[in-house]
């Protein structure tokens, strides 16, 4: 079997699990805000925290382009879910492409089974786009290091287990990005998710607070073992991280299309249903337009990282798009079920509080276009 047959029996195998577990409870869970530790029991089974690491060690091995039809997949029907196992693999991401040889020997078959979850920690009270502005410091201590700091809006902050960590080791650095580092980070003494963040959207998946008071690191966990990389480490993986989020844009967007176009043929109004009333009409096929544009440009972007081109111009595209089309298309959604938009026995209402995060995760869509601006003008020199 090729690899175009393996991809797509992964992708149909991921549809159906989609329709058979996630849609009959996505709506409970969201609305009591609650974690759904059976689904991610569930995606454990699937692979999904091993979705990109390498299968030497012990994950699938995803290609970009197939993570993202996989990710588009599951966020037209819930897009939490998606967080839970991504910002896992944005940590995992990190290891394998800058961590040594013993430390992806120790981590990446814990991270792809799922043994060991957790996120990436950059945000912090003060910084946010502006990463070099971070707070956090670790100072050396013989053969370890000791955090003192703040991180805040950390996916899987409270159920996770370890994080990658973005912080100061020489904070009078100039530039000063050379005097930042990342290290894995286990939760113990000195170390503690001090809240979980109540949100509008993005519901039961846990965004928190994480707390760093005297915690001691093993040099061990240096990632890539020497200091002064992380911010490297960190923007490193934005081009996939924004791939991602338009692949989670998208799918919000193509799920908005499939139930208003339901809604519209079997919601009738003036003795039709209200799908043949040309008003409608026009939303239909602005919303279709939308989503199939947002997967060619993220098809074009994964493609590109897939061949290990510089795509950050096409990311940005494509996460700057997808995110937009995700917020247009829900809300269109709204207006075609009308009244019945604001009723939560609909999913449209949850597609329109979800959408708006993707346009400010992973890089704001104003910065977005401040970077396909200047790549515009770095590529056509005159």
């Amino acid at each position: 079997m090729n690899t175009d047959d393996t991809d797509r029996e992964i992708i149909d195998s991921i549809e159906r699990w989609t329709e058979r577990e996630l849609r009959p409870v996505a709506r409970r869970f969201d609305h009591a805000d609650e974690y759904p530790e059976e689904i991610v029991e569930q995606m454990k089974g699937l692979g999904l925290f091993g979705a990109t690491i390498a299968p030497e060690y012990g994950g699938l091995g995803l290609s970009a382009s197939t993570y993202a039809r996989l990710v588009m997949t599951i966020a037209s029907v819930w897009m939490a879910p998606v967080g839970i196992f991504n910002s896992h693999l944005i940590m995992a991401a990190c290891v394998q492409r800058n961590g040594t040889e013993a430390q992806k020997r120790r981590w990446l078959p814990r991270f792809a089974t799922g043994e060991i979850r957790g996120g990436i920690g950059l945000t912090e009270p003060n910084a946010g786009t502006d990463l070099q502005s971070i707070r956090t410091v670790a100072r050396r201590d013989g053969d370890d290091y000791i955090l003192d700091g703040t991180k805040t809006w950390i996916t899987n902050g409270v159920y996770g287990s370890c994080f990658g960590v973005l912080v100061k080791t020489d904070p009078t650095a100039q530039p000063r990005h050379k005097g930042m580092s990342m290290f894995l980070c286990e939760k113990g003494q000195g170390f503690k998710a001090a809240k979980k963040i109540r949100k509008l959207g993005y519901k039961s998946i846990d965004s928190a607070e994480l707390v760093f008071e005297g915690f001691r690191v093993s040099a061990e966990n240096l990632i890539g073992g020497v200091e002064g990389r992380g911010f490297q480490h960190a923007v490193g993986g934005l081009e996939l991280g924004r791939i991602n989020v338009a692949a989670r844009g998208a799918g919000i967007a193509a799920g908005a299309l499939r139930d208003a176009l339901r809604y519209a043929q079997q919601r009738e109004t003036f003795g039709k249903p209200i799908a043949q009333h040309q008003a409608i009409q026009l939303k239909l096929a602005d919303m279709a337009t939308r989503v199939e544009a947002a997967r060619l440009l993220i098809e074009q972007a994964a493609r590109k990282y897939d061949t290990g081109e510089r795509c950050d111009l096409e990311s940005s595209m494509a996460k700057l798009f997808a995110s937009e089309a995700g917020v247009e298309n829900s809300l269109e959604a709204m207006r075609i079920f009308g009244g019945y938009s604001y009723s939560t026995d609909f999913d449209v209402e949850r597609y329109y509080r979800d959408a708006p995060l993707m346009c400010i995760g992973e890089g704001t869509n104003e910065m977005q276009r401040i970077i396909i601006a200047r790549q515009l003008i770095e590529r056509n020199p005159v």
